[in-house]
C-alpha cells in the first residue's frame, strides 16, 4: 500500500497514478472538512475534470493514511514539510519527497529536512517535467527517482511507473532537488519577462543562463552537470518556464504586467512554491560561494528593494564574461 501525504493538485494526481499503476493508495488530507468533501464529490477542486478513482482511499487520519505503507510519499510544500514530518506517526517505510524548495529557515533542501527530522530514515525524490492535471489524466511523462538508495531506486519505478509515467534512475540526489527547487525562481522571471512584453529572446537567454546559475550551485553542493541537463533540470525548467499551467511561471506573468505579488498570490489557492523559496535559495548559494545574479533580481523584485525595469538594467549591464 501507497500512503500519499497530501492532497494538493500533484499529491492527488500520484495518487491517481500510484492507482493507474495497481496499488493500493490511502491519500491524507489536511483538513477534515475538505477530505469529507472530496469523498463526497470524488474529486479535488485543484484537479477540475478529474474524477478520484473509487478505490483510492481518502482520510484526515495520518497514522491511518500510513497504516500498512510500503512507501509514504510526501506531497506537502517544502516550507510546511518539517512541521507535517513532526506530525506524522512513526513508521519503517521509506519516504519519497515531491517536494521542491529551499526551506526559509534552515536553507535546507527537502531531504536534509527529512534526515534532520527522522534520522536513518531511507529516502527518495520524485521530481521532473511533470504538471499535475496531464499526470492525473494519464498523458504520457516521464520524471526522475532519486536516492542514494540502490534498492529505494529500483523500487519506486516499480510502484509508481506506468505505459505512459516513464520513471528513471538516479543517485544525484542534491542535483535533482536543487534543479527542481531553482527551476521555480528562474520561471517567476521568465513569465516577468513575457508579462513585460521583453519578448520571446529576452526569455530564451534567461532561461538559458538560468540553467547555468543551477548547474553552478548544484555542482557546489556536491551535484552533477548532467543531472542538470537531464529531466530534472534542463526538462523541469523548460516547462515550468514556458507552460501556461505552471505556477510560478503565471505568477511572474502577473508581475511583469503590472500587478502585485500580494494581490496574485491572495488570489491563489495554491502554494507558489518559488516566491518562499527564492529567498532561501540566494542565501544557500551565496553561502556556498555561488553567484546566481538571476535568482538574486527575483528575490529583490519580491522583496520589493528593486523594480522589474531596475533588475533588467542590473543584469543586462553585468560585466561581459565568456560563456
Amino acid at each position: 500500500m501507497i500512503a500519499i501525504i497530501g492532497a494538493g493538485a500533484w499529491g492527488t494526481a500520484l495518487a491517481i497514478q500510484a492507482h493507474r499503476a495497481g496499488r493500493r493508495v490511502t491519500l491524507w488530507v489536511r483538513d477534515p472538512a475538505r477530505a469529507a468533501a472530496m469523498q463526497a464529490s470524488r474529486c479535488n477542486d485543484r484537479l477540475p475534470g478529474i474524477a478520484l478513482p473509487a478505490a483510492l482511499r481518502l482520510t484526515a487520519d495520518a497514522a491511518e493514511a500510513m497504516a500498512g505503507a510500503s512507501l509514504v510519499v510526501l506531497v506537502v510544500p517544502t516550507q510546511a514539510l518539517a512541521a507535517v514530518l513532526s506530525h506524522l506517526p512513526p513508521t519503517a517505510a521509506p519516504f519519497l519527497l515531491a517536494a521542491k524548495g529551499v526551506e526559509q529557515s534552515s536553507l535546507r533542501l527537502p531531504d536534509e529536512i527529512v534526515a534532520a527530522l527522522r534520522p536513518g530514515s531511507r529516502t527518495g525524490i520524485l521530481s521532473g517535467p511533470t504538471f499535475a492535471a496531464e499526470v492525473a489524466a494519464g498523458l504520457p511523462a516521464a520524471a526522475v527517482v532519486a536516492s542514494r538508495d540502490a534498492a529505494l531506486r529500483d523500487q519506486v519505478p516499480a510502484l509508481l511507473g506506468s505505459a505512459n509515467f516513464r520513471l528513471y534512475a538516479g543517485d544525484d540526489t542534491v542535483g535533482v532537488e536543487v534543479g527542481g527547487a531553482a527551476k521555480n525562481v528562474i520561471a517567476i522571471a521568465a513569465g516577468a519577462v513575457i508579462g513585460a512584453g521583453l519578448g520571446e529572446n529576452a526569455r530564451a537567454a534567461l532561461v538559458t543562463r538560468g540553467l547555468a546559475e543551477i548547474a553552478r550551485l548544484a555542482i557546489a553542493l556536491g551535484g552533477r552537470a548532467e543531472t542538470v541537463a537531464g529531466l530534472s533540470g534542463l526538462g523541469d525548467l523548460l516547462l515550468t518556464c514556458t507552460g501556461a499551467a505552471s505556477r510560478n511561471f503565471s505568477f511572474g506573468l502577473a508581475l511583469g504586467a503590472g500587478q502585485s505579488a500580494q494581490a496574485v498570490l491572495s488570489a491563489r489557492k495554491s502554494v507558489t512554491e518559488g516566491v518562499a523559496t527564492a529567498p532561501a535559495l540566494v542565501a544557500r548559494a551565496r553561502a556556498a560561494g555561488v553567484e546566481m545574479p538571476i535568482a538574486e533580481a527575483v528575490a529583490r523584485v519580491l522583496a520589493g528593494r528593486e523594480s522589474l525595469a531596475a533588475a533588467v538594467e542590473r543584469l543586462m549591464g553585468r560585466p561581459r564574461r565568456a560563456e
